[in-house]
């Protein structure tokens, strides 16, 4: 007897496979479904096949997007300059137009042939001349130009300045004013034909000549609320100025003095007061109401001239400046000064 419509398919089975084939059916013959599954079923079905449709739709959009995008895309990459532009292609029609239109001869009639629109564009002859500036192209590097500057090649501040290239340096001094400062200035000149940086404040020296004491003048760099008031500001001082061809920079200065030239005067018995010891030995050339002194001090033995009416010592000071370059040097001279301070500033651009 058999055990089923099936059984006549099972003849090339052994007896292994066949007992097998019971357990498995055996296995699963309890299992039943339970109530939720038809509803299940009715729900996931018309979703799967929603599925489908979108995904059958958005296959569809993107062939189709190929399809349009690839001969556009090849167009572009064939064309040449500033056909590149995407701009350029979306009016492209207009602008072959117009190009024909500016290309009629001087009785009216065109210049060029008619022909495809590709064709003119590519075959229009370039109005920029050879290694000229060009407008760049906002298209990419199909439109790069010759000859354009970019910001990168901005040219930086000029060599610093050699002492080849200043000269005509002058110096200056003033009359002194109510509190007895004296203010003078240095002047430099780029005497070149190229511009240059000027690129340190320089050396101001000074030294002290005749009855003027060496120990007790000095130099400093002017700030502001010092006793050199009529300086200019220490925040107008300029660094690294760049010098134009025949433009000049200053450094001024000032000399505040400390204390007034020494004086001496003649006593009953014939000496000397008030002032350095008169010399034993006076030099011969000295005039008879002159007398020669020595005054010792830290810069070693000094002549000095001393009247005998009591009246000043002849004191000075020379203050030279140098430039930053080593060269040129120049000198002003502070009369009447012995003792002080010079204050100097730095680099100044010269005002017209």
């Amino acid at each position: 007897m058999n055990d089923g419509p099936d059984d006549q398919s099972l003849d090339g089975l052994d007896s292994e496979e066949l007992a097998l084939r019971r357990m498995l059916h055996q296995a699963v013959g309890q299992i039943q479904p339970t109530d939720a599954v038809l509803d299940h079923l009715r729900r996931a079905v018309p979703a799967r096949r929603a599925r489908k449709r979108h995904a059958a739709i958005g296959m569809a959009a993107a062939a189709l997007l190929i399809g349009t995008a690839v001969p556009a895309l090849l167009h572009v990459s064939n064309a040449t300059g500033t056909a590149s532009d995407p701009s350029v292609i979306a009016g492209h029609g207009s602008q072959t137009k117009e190009d024909k239109n500016s290309s009629t001869g001087p009785d009216g009639g065109e210049s060029t042939s008619g022909g495809n629109t590709s064709g003119s564009v590519e075959s229009k002859p370039s109005s920029i001349p050879s290694g000229g500036a060009a407008t760049p192209d906002k298209g990419g590097s199909g439109g790069s130009t010759t000859g354009a500057t970019s910001p990168m090649d901005t040219p930086g501040p000029p060599a610093t300045c050699e002492a080849t290239q200043l000269g005509s340096a002058t110096g200056s001094v003033g009359d002194p004013d109510a509190t007895g400062a004296v203010y003078g200035t240095f002047r430099v000149v780029n005497v070149s034909t190229t511009p240059c940086t000027v690129s340190g404040d320089g050396t101001v020296a000074t030294t002290a000549q005749g009855a003027a004491d060496p120990t007790k003048v000095s130099s400093a760099d002017h700030s502001a609320g010092d006793a050199a008031a009529n300086l200019p500001d220490p925040s107008l001082a300029v660094s690294g100025l760049v010098l134009q061809p025949g433009a000049a920079y200053t450094v001024q200065f000032a000399w505040v003095p400390s204390e007034a030239c020494p004086t001496t005067g003649t006593t009953t018995d014939g000496g000397t007061t008030g002032g350095p010891t008169e010399s034993p030995s006076p030099t011969p050339t000295a005039s008879p109401d002159v007398t020669t002194t020595t005054e010792g001090g830290d810069g070693g033995p000094t002549t000095q001239l001393v009247t005998e009416d009591g009246t000043p010592a002849d004191g000075s000071v020379a203050v030279s400046y140098t430039t930053d370059a080593g060269s040129p040097t120049v000198t002003a001279t502070v009369a009447n000064a012995c003792a002080g301070v010079v204050y100097k500033t730095g680099v100044m651009a010269e005002t017209t």
